[in-house]
């Protein structure tokens, strides 16, 4: 895993949507829900949780998509499809941009998985956690106060 090196500038798939990041991660994690598999196509989604302060959406107008009767809303390019952030609603401190958007995704590394209950059986994630579902609310604190201690030295914002 290499250093972070802020800011982290993005895109999607074609490029009409473009993002940038300039505070550190407070939390990174893999998703193995099968809502996640199905909205990335994939065993799992992978999620950097930053300060909303800290995002932005540089160019471009993201659509609301990925909708299952909940309040989350999942940000995505309207021309290509890609899955780009999601916002929790009543969670307005923090926002969830999938790592792959970035130019640079080799300091990424999930220190978290959750619904484990749900994943596929040769799925691996090399995370430092493991949850069957989410972690209670009481437990993400102490989460990022230890996300942030194993990736300080591994983080150089600049």
């Amino acid at each position: 895993m290499r250093e972070l090196q802020l800011p982290l500038a993005g895109v999607c798939r074609c490029g009409q949507i473009a993002i940038r990041v300039t505070r550190l991660p407070l939390l990174t994690s893999a998703c193995h829900c099968a809502g996640c598999q199905k909205m990335s196509s994939s065993a799992y989604s992978l999620t950097s949780t930053f300060p909303v302060e800290g995002f932005e959406v540089l160019e471009g107008e993201p659509v609301i998509g990925g909708l299952h009767g909940t309040d989350v809303h999942h940000y995505f390019c309207g021309h290509c499809m890609s899955w780009m952030f999601t916002r929790p609603a009543g969670m307005d401190w923090f926002v969830n941009v999938r790592p792959t958007m970035f130019a640079d995704t080799g300091w990424f590394r999930p220190f978290i998985e959750t619904y484990t209950s749900q994943m596929l059986p040769f799925a691996q994630t090399g995370a430092m956690k493991s949850y069957e579902r989410f972690p209670e609310m009481t437990e993400y604190e102490g989460l990022m106060k230890e996300y942030d201690a194993w990736s300080r030295s591994r983080f150089t914002p600049r």
